[in-house]
């Protein structure tokens, strides 16, 4: 492997001296002006005019006819979930490749996750795996998909566009209208990212992103639903917002609420980052073509690429080792000369909280999490 020659190409990219970040935010627009501006307004919690632009930022950019905005990606999807009726007891069947966040979300609703394969040319949900697991255990019941293995209902179905690659969504949304099932999109990586010309998040009847500090665009923390239900967005801003009937000074609660709107700072940020976001992605495309060149000629490793049919943000590049030995010599070397790399997250399944979940055979994603390395993805100036 050519280990040395590959730090310092990465080095090339970024500056020889520094030490290499994974994907640190650029603040390079409007954004000390936009703080200054909501500092100066006074509204700085989760009412403000930066809220609502944001959102009708997001919403124009992916083609949603709604997004809501809330304090991150977790609590996005936690509200999601509950929207489209996952309950306690109930199973939501999602890919063990992924951030924690996607189960914790399925646990906050005191629901169970059920672990299907990833492909490993998406690293997101297999719709075969899927189409497999539904096939052996599921039936359609009155219009309520159960499993006929545990007997419990399966609520919902969460695919994950892992680093910002779409998963084959389209067959996974076929799946679920045959079999009854509603579905929610991961979209938390994938901001700038499509599927057969039209944008993650946008084919379930919610998706969610993030806006974390390591994400393409940052709100310093924050989250997005996206939508297309009038009703649905509606309900989701209610609940966001403590679920207080609106009233010039009374608090009436109607339902149990959630205190998860955006601050109209964040928001602040986030519109400044919006304002920049096609540069940013292209910058992010030339990192990933310099990349995809240079592993090239390198035997012994593969570069991530774009599946077919999507144009993906390459949020966090990531590179595919012969071996757990050779990533493991790679991870130490390449933090040990100052270039931050990762490996894959620990998968949901082989986590204490989630390893007696019911489980598909899960080879592909055992596969990819022995070989996968991040490398250094963030906007280069």
């Amino acid at each position: 492997m050519k280990l040395r020659e590959t730090i310092d190409f990465i080095r090339s990219l970024y500056g020889k001296e520094a030490f290499i970040p994974l994907h640190a935010p650029v603040f390079a627009g409007n954004e000390k002006i936009y703080l200054q501006e909501c500092i100066d307004s006074t509204f700085v919690s989760s009412v403000g005019r930066f809220v609502d632009r944001f959102e009708a930022m997001v919403a124009e950019f992916t083609g949603a006819a709604y997004a809501i905005a809330t304090v991150n990606g977790t609590a996005a999807l936690h509200v999601a979930l509950k929207l489209v009726g996952v309950d306690e007891g109930s199973e939501v069947i999602t890919q063990p490749l992924t951030f924690v966040a996607t189960c914790n979300a399925i646990s906050y609703c005191r629901a169970r996750p059920v672990f299907v394969d990833v492909d490993k040319d998406t690293l997101g949900m297999s719709p075969d795996s899927l189409e497999a697991f539904l096939q052996k255990h599921a039936m359609v019941q009155g219009g309520v998909c159960i499993n006929k293995t545990t007997g419990r209902r399966i609520s919902a179905v969460v695919p994950m566009h892992t680093f910002g690659h779409p998963c084959r969504i389209d067959r996974i949304a076929e799946l679920c209208e045959r079999y009854a099932i509603p579905f929610v999109e991961d979209a938390a990586e994938s901001l700038g990212s499509y599927f057969k010309g039209r944008h993650t998040g946008t084919y379930g009847r919610v998706g969610v992103f993030s806006f974390n500090g390591n994400k393409t665009i940052t709100t310093g923390g924050g989250g997005m639903l996206v939508t297309d239900d009038e009703a649905l967005a509606a309900r989701a801003k209610h609940i966001t917002t403590t679920a207080k009937i609106p009233h010039s000074y009374e608090y009436i609660h109607d339902e149990i609420g959630y205190n998860y709107r955006l601050p109209n700072l964040n928001a602040a940020l986030g519109c400044a980052q919006m304002e920049r976001l096609e540069e940013m992605l292209e910058n992010k495309r030339a990192t990933a073509t310099a990349y995809r060149h240079y592993f090239e000629g390198v035997n012994d490793i593969t570069f991530v690429e774009e599946p077919v049919d999507a144009r993906s943000n390459y949020w966090l590049n990531a590179i595919i080792l012969d071996s757990r030995e050779e990533r493991d010599r790679f991870l130490m070397e390449s933090n040990g000369a100052g270039v931050m790399v990762r490996p894959i997250w620990r998968l949901m399944n082989r986590l204490t909280i989630y390893e007696t979940c019911q489980s598909m055979p899960l080879d592909n994603a055992l596969w990819l999490e022995e070989r996968v390395v991040n490398i250094p993805s963030g906007v280069r100036l």
